[in-house]
């Protein structure tokens, strides 16, 4: 690691974390360049660099590791253990990819891991408590109650499928991310993740079907 570089400990946004329940940013990238200058200044030794990475991702990167964990609390401390590997490996980033990506498969790797230790796998009924999320705004309460109900019902929908199909859904749907970079992060042939993705809709439907039927009785 580049000599000046301060401990992870000390990294930190300018503001707290702002890690609540509240309307989602728009999934807009920053250039790569935004991304670059900031890395090469952190490995310089300008710890407001990396802060300030910190800050550009770590509300996108909770939203999709709160889906994957199911929990607001482990996805909290996945991302707060991601970033710190990510400090600790920026050295061996090449920029092959985007940063967000690199990220992102740190987070995605630390979850699975930490999902795999702590199965057997947390219940739909854990799920729906400890992820709800405040619906966008909309005019008026009936459809807000609407909005909900939609949410916990995709939300118990995902908690019920498989670790594999659940994560490319959250990849493909939630992130946006391309067939190229799924294949990228899970490390298999574009094939592969098309067939899974469509597996994984069919699966979700099915969940949903069930949720729903579940609803009105």
């Amino acid at each position: 690691m580049a000599q000046g570089i301060a401990t992870p400990a000390v990294i930190a946004c300018r503001e707290p974390w702002e890690l609540s329940r509240r309307q989602p940013r728009p999934n807009v990238e920053p250039t790569v360049i935004d991304d670059a200058t900031l890395i090469t200044d952190a490995l310089r030794g300008n710890t407001d660099a990396f802060g300030q990475l910190v800050c550009r991702y770590q509300d996108r990167l909770y939203n999709a590791t709160v889906h994957l964990v199911g929990s607001c609390d482990e996805a909290y401390d996945v991302v707060q253990d991601a970033f710190v590997q990510a400090f600790v490996k920026l050295p061996t980033f090449e920029g092959a990819s985007a940063f967000y990506t690199w990220l992102y498969r740190i987070a995605f790797n630390l979850a699975i891991s930490r999902r795999r230790r702590k199965r057997p796998t947390l219940s739909v009924e854990h799920t729906r408590e400890t992820t709800g999320e405040e619906p966008l705004e909309v005019s008026s309460p009936d459809d807000a109650l609407q909005r909900d109900e939609r949410v916990q019902q995709v939300q118990q929908g995902l908690a019920a499928l498989s670790e594999e199909h659940r994560a490319i859904l959250i990849m493909r749907e939630m992130e946006g991310f391309s067939y190229e970079t799924i294949a990228e992060l899970l490390d298999v042939p574009i094939g592969t993740v098309r067939s899974r993705l469509n597996r994984a809709r069919m699966q979700l439907r099915e969940q949903l079907k069930e949720v729903m039927q579940e609803d009105v009785k």
